[in-house]
């Protein structure tokens, strides 16, 4: 089996073009495998790039509503994620700017806007061309949800603010009581301010946020210091992953939970471990996440 390695802001998979490789047969057993940083390849999971059938497109193209998004206009590939304890995930911020540049620099498709599809519903991106290469991705990462049984959580919802958000509200783990704002992206988040990052909030109390109770589906846990209204540091607890160097997906839930919460600006940079991101929470209510896609290397796996 063909494999590449990438990365974005050093959140990184092993990348298997389905387009030209048949589909694994146990992709979650292959995650496991492939991401181990000792015997495999070493990466935060496993994601394949896959055809669209047309017709399985249009079926996914439903908001929760009932309305129809893009029923004519089909993606031009789908990503599927397995974390690296095999878990499916719906998103990956990051993984998605890589699938786009992998579409774009091997040849499936060399167009500069493209559509992917994702767990989370049909994404668009923007590409960044330098030299027939892609360096940089935009991507509309499309409206927050906020809406707690949707998130999911069962943590309630916060009366105080406009269309009662999860948004500043109490959670009791690991012996310590935390002010949390709650966000999906296509995945769920619990995004917590706080007045240092250190050690004690990422790898003690964020593996406690990602099993508690009241995340039905497990959580990723995002840890921020804020430096400016528009700027801010974030690590990240990803779920079935552990600590990433970076979560595309995270860093669109602390955008938007900073300014439900008053703390930080609609548009901002986001320092993270492995590079920057740049969000914006746009008037038209969508998240748009700027930042890189990068190559390493690829190779065969011989199992």
């Amino acid at each position: 089996m063909r494999f590449t390695k990438m990365h974005g802001a050093g959140n990184d998979y092993v990348y298997v073009d389905c387009f030209a490789e048949p589909m694994p047969d146990d992709p979650a057993d292959l995650a496991k495998k492939v991401s181990d940083r000792h015997f495999g390849i070493g990466g935060d999971g496993l994601i394949l790039i896959c055809r669209c059938d047309v017709a399985d497109a249009r079926m996914r193209m439903f908001n929760a509503d009932g309305a129809i998004i893009r029923p004519d206009d089909p993606a031009d590939a789908r990503m599927r994620i397995f974390n690296a304890d095999g878990s499916e995930a719906e998103m990956c911020g990051n993984g998605v700017r890589c699938v786009a540049k992998y579409i774009y620099d091997h040849g499936i498709c060399r167009r500069q806007t493209l559509k992917i599809e994702t767990g989370a519903g049909i994404l668009t991106l923007n590409l960044d061309v330098a030299d027939e290469r892609v360096r940089r991705v935009r991507v509309d990462m499309g409206e927050p949800i906020l809406e707690p049984e949707k998130i999911p959580t069962t943590l309630p919802a916060n009366p105080r603010l406009d269309g009662n958000p999860v948004a500043g509200v109490e959670l009791n783990v690991g012996g310590e009581k935390l002010e949390v704002t709650c966000v999906s992206m296509g995945n769920p988040h619990c995004v917590t301010f706080v007045d240092e990052l250190t050690d004690h909030w990422v790898v003690e109390i964020g593996p406690k946020v990602e099993t508690d109770a009241h995340f039905p589906n497990r959580v990723n846990a995002e840890f921020v210091e804020v430096i400016s209204p528009a700027e801010v540091r974030i690590r990240v607890w990803e779920r079935g992953s552990g600590e990433t160097l970076a979560c595309g997906t995270g860093a669109c839930a602390v955008c938007v939970a900073g300014v439900l919460v008053g703390r930080t600006a609609r548009k901002i940079l986001a320092h993270l471990p492995g590079g920057d991101l740049e969000l914006h929470w746009a008037d038209d209510n969508h998240v748009y996440m700027t930042g890189p896609a990068v190559e390493v290397f690829s190779g065969e796996w011989n199992e």
